[in-house]
């Protein structure tokens, strides 16, 4: 089973570095490029300094002298608890949880951290670039694991409490004396190239065994995979039948008209696949993806249930890989936190 530890994390001091909000940002694979320049203009010291800089060697030197002027400061180990306060693309008001952690970096073959989704080679060579200079891991990747969550939220204020993009993140440290065993292997759900990312570096830097993580009980409330409706330029002919309004399955959006498509298939991204369809995109809102067809702006709407985390494990165990934009956790975790030096 995969090795579970507290670590020695940095953290910002507000005192030096200024307010949180001013600090955090998304993970650096949602940001923008109009987005990147906001969150930078956002403080001298925000994360995205870090986590987007012109060139590596740029993040290492902001690192080391926020180190050096105490706008980061080392923390005492520790395993922390981590809840994040957030409204789904549903409307629905939830709070996830889970634990912020150090984790060993093992291979997918190993079987003790398994993916569900492709990695492209491009993004994991720069994120290799940025950790081999830094040395650190600047943002958590989302494991799940299917077992109860083995502690609970501890008592009284939470050390850290900020608000970033509508999702309310809060921090409280575990006793030192906590004990973490998790007796099943993890599944990725967010964090794929950050994760191959950490086991290169390890193969280059023996002494490099772990990574940053957030570990949530694929059976704790509060988790949910949102589906990712897909909007098309064109798809020809689709079998089905003519119903009112999406009612499970997968539903094509045409013409004014839903049509329940006739599959044996239960698995809605590998549906949509099989009828080819051309110039595919995105949404995770079925109203928005009705209203985009009804402008003319795509030719038709494939309308998804959610991917359950047993189909996601299903995958995984198997060795196989999602289509792409099968799962959508939400929300992201918040990075600048915390930061796990290696």
């Amino acid at each position: 089973m995969p090795t579970v530890s507290p670590f020695r994390a940095l953290r910002y001091d507000p005192d030096v570095a200024g307010p949180l909000e001013t600090l955090v940002a998304p993970p650096y694979d949602v940001i923008s490029p109009e987005a990147r320049l906001h969150y930078l203009a956002r403080s001298p010291h925000n994360v995205v300094h870090l986590t987007l800089p012109d060139d590596p060697e740029e993040a290492a030197h902001e690192l080391s002298a926020w180190r050096a002027q105490g706008v980061l400061v080392d923390e005492e180990p520790a395993l922390r608890w981590v809840a994040q306060d957030y409204v789904g693309p549903d409307g629905v008001a939830r709070t996830r949880e889970g634990i912020a952690a150090s984790v060993e970096v093992t291979p997918y073959s190993a079987g003790e951290v398994l993916p569900h989704e492709r990695t492209h080679a491009g993004p994991k060579e720069g994120r290799l670039r940025l950790l081999r200079a830094t040395r650190t891991q600047l943002e958590p990747i989302f494991l799940l694991y299917d077992a109860e969550p083995p502690v609970a939220r501890p008592q009284g204020a939470p050390e850290m409490d900020v608000d970033e993009g509508g999702v309310r993140t809060r921090i409280w440290r575990l006793p030192a004396d906590t004990a973490l065993t998790i007796d099943t292997p993890f599944l990725i759900a967010d964090g794929h190239h950050r994760y191959e990312t950490a086991v290169a570096f390890r193969d280059e830097e023996p002494s490099a065994t772990h990574t940053f993580a957030i570990l949530v009980s694929s059976r704790a409330p509060g988790l949910e995979i949102f589906p990712t409706h897909r909007l098309v330029r064109h798809v020809g002919d689709v079998p089905g039948t003519e119903v009112d309004a999406p009612d499970g399955g997968v539903t094509l959006y045409r013409g004014g008209k839903f049509l329940r498509v006739d599959t044996d298939d239960d698995f809605g991204p590998r549906v949509v696949e099989s009828f080819a369809p051309e110039g595919v995109s995105y949404t995770a809102y079925a109203d928005e993806a009705v209203a985009t067809v009804d402008r003319g702006e795509a030719e038709a709407a494939f309308l998804l249930q959610p991917v359950t985390v047993e189909q996601v494990a299903r995958f995984a165990r198997a060795g196989e890989t999602m289509p792409q934009k099968s799962t959508f956790f939400y929300p992201k975790l918040t990075s600048g936190l915390l930061f796990h030096p290696v």
